[in-house]
């Protein structure tokens, strides 16, 4: 960020009302977005300095035309409604200006100039962990994304993620049953969640931890918002760990934001025939760690955050049973779950990679319709997923 002038907005503390309806107008003129904010940041001080400004200084900044949207007539009820928001129990509108900022969100490019926040914002001020990756996800993927998290939870990290279906979702979970700071960062009004079925989630997120959004309230899911997210998933993390992502994933997204950034990027490798796992190797080749456990993470940032060699000096440590579930959870067959002869023979025939099922009942020796008989209460019972194509995986 390029504000170096004496009056940097972070040197003068956020004091009254009027201020903060200043900061929400700021956010609130149309055609004048976070780069052009800071821009007017930098050259007048706090926002009320903007807004008594002359057009000429205005347009010396912005342009003739954001300048006239400056000085047009505020959206009052806009202001009256974020301001009246505030007020609820743990509802936050946090500032560039405000001592509660993360620190981290200074060192990207594009910082957003007001967060909304519904929770804790100190959890903000991290060491965080972002985890992500598909919304498609698979079960296996799923598991994988909650042992993480609830691990690097224990292990004293908060949980970053964005709310989505899959793998966020899961890392929330996992976060919630582990040391419970998670924060979600949402490409909506912190108002509206989406999806509507992460709603009960989210409750549990604010309750425990935060959510948190730059969009004003009542902002509907539009694509081109959650890219602009991706960045504060980023930024508010040491480290991004991507769990499964195909290769057209947002969660590369988040990943090349993580490395312009300056954070850490970690993958998970997954099978060579998975499309799921296609975004890992890619991230994998161009220099992301490689990891098996959550200690691996935690072994790559602990001289970044200054916990020195041995056990995690996070705020609490991971036990045995922690570092345990860390790792991939092993296949049922592998867990000493009973099976009869043929659905154990089925089971070791898909082996650890997606197979469709034209491919599978050769090797099992079987028909189509003997095999689809065997599959069903395999998939019932937790031993295989179905996946997009008609293949199966091992869970």
């Amino acid at each position: 960020m390029s504000c170096a002038s004496p009056e940097h907005p972070r040197t003068q503390q956020l004091t009254a009302a009027d201020d903060l309806a200043a900061w929400i107008r700021l956010t609130a003129v149309t055609g004048v977005g976070p780069d052009r904010q800071r821009g007017l940041l930098a050259a007048f001080g706090l926002p009320e300095r903007i807004f008594a400004a002359s057009r000429s200084a205005l347009v010396g900044v912005v342009g003739a035309e954001a300048a006239d949207a400056l000085l047009a007539p505020p959206p009052q009820s806009w202001i009256e409604r974020a301001q009246a928001w505030a007020d609820e129990p743990d509802s936050h509108l946090v500032t560039l200006a405000d001592s509660r900022y993360p620190r981290a969100l200074l060192d990207i490019a594009d910082p957003p100039v007001l967060l909304y926040v519904k929770g804790d914002p100190a959890l903000l001020q991290g060491p965080g962990l972002a985890v992500v990756g598909a919304r498609s996800a698979t079960a296996q993927g799923e598991a994988n994304a909650e042992a993480f998290a609830r691990a690097l939870s224990e292990q004293g990290f908060t949980i970053v993620s964005g709310l989505a279906l899959g793998i966020d979702a899961a890392a929330h979970r996992g976060a919630l049953a582990g040391h419970g700071r998670t924060v979600a960062v949402v490409g909506t009004g912190v108002d509206r969640i989406y999806p509507a079925r992460n709603a009960a989630l989210a409750r549990e997120i604010a309750a425990a931890g935060a959510i948190v959004s730059e969009l004003p309230l009542g902002t509907s899911a539009l694509r081109h918002n959650f890219p602009r997210r991706n960045r504060i998933i980023a930024g508010l993390a040491e480290g991004v760990l991507v769990v499964e992502a195909a290769v057209n994933s947002g969660s590369l997204i988040t990943a090349r934001l993580a490395t312009e950034s300056g954070r850490e990027v970690f993958a998970i490798p997954g099978s060579i025939h998975s499309p799921l796992a296609r975004g890992c190797h890619r991230l994998i080749r161009d220099g992301a760690k490689l990891v098996e456990t959550a200690e691996d993470v935690v072994e790559e940032l602990r001289g970044r955050l200054g916990w020195g060699p041995g056990p995690s000096q996070a705020p609490r440590r991971a036990t045995a049973s922690s570092r345990a579930r860390s790792a991939p959870p092993e296949p049922a067959a592998q867990q000493g779950l009973a099976l009869d002869g043929e659905a154990a023979r089925v089971l070791r025939a898909i082996g650890h990679d997606p197979v469709d099922i034209d491919t599978l009942a050769p090797r099992c020796g079987l028909t189509v319709d003997a095999l689809y008989a065997i599959l069903l209460p395999l998939e019932l019972d937790g031993h295989v997923a179905r996946l997009p194509g008609g293949r199966f995986q091992r869970v």
